[in-house]
């Protein structure tokens, strides 16, 4: 006959404040954990709009350079040809960005804003704003510029 013993909870041992607080001299990895968390805030933002960041990051690239090509856009946000097709399909469905043959070569179309695009691109910038300075609240501003000044010296290190 089995006997039913009576478990008792083993003693919880104190956690620290983060359980991942061993890693916090990776670079890389403290970088992802405030990527995360900042992406997360402006994707909640830009989903009141129906737009994701990839999309609107496609959309300002679009705006920098008004006839890009749709593989000049692909490498640029470093996703695959076929990715950023349908990208642009989405934002073109959505009346947000066009794409118009090319003159010299008529194989090609570039890429453009529609009006539609223009403003609500124009209104997105000033909810990413928001988000970025919500995200660095913790810093002074003299800390925010030298913390994107670090970050642009590495992403520019090739």
């Amino acid at each position: 006959m089995l006997r039913k013993l009576k478990a008792t909870p083993p003693q919880a041992l104190p956690l620290p404040e983060r359980l991942d607080s061993s890693l916090n001299n990776l670079v890389g990895y403290v970088m992802r954990r405030v990527q995360m968390k900042i992406t997360q805030d402006l994707t909640n933002r830009l989903e009141e709009h129906d737009i994701r960041p990839a999309q609107f990051t496609a959309l300002t690239i679009i705006e920098q350079s008004p006839g890009l090509m749709q593989a000049d856009l692909a490498k640029t946000l470093a996703i695959e040809p076929p990715q950023a097709v349908l990208m642009v399909n989405k934002l073109e469905a959505r009346g947000l960005a066009m794409r118009i043959r090319s003159n010299p070569d008529k194989r090609s179309y570039g890429l453009f804003l529609s009006k539609t695009g223009e403003q609500l691109l124009k209104h997105l910038k000033d909810v990413a704003v928001q988000s970025d300075m919500n995200a660095t609240s913790a810093l002074t501003s003299d800390e925010r510029e030298q913390l994107l000044a670090l970050l642009n010296k590495l992403y520019d290190d090739k």
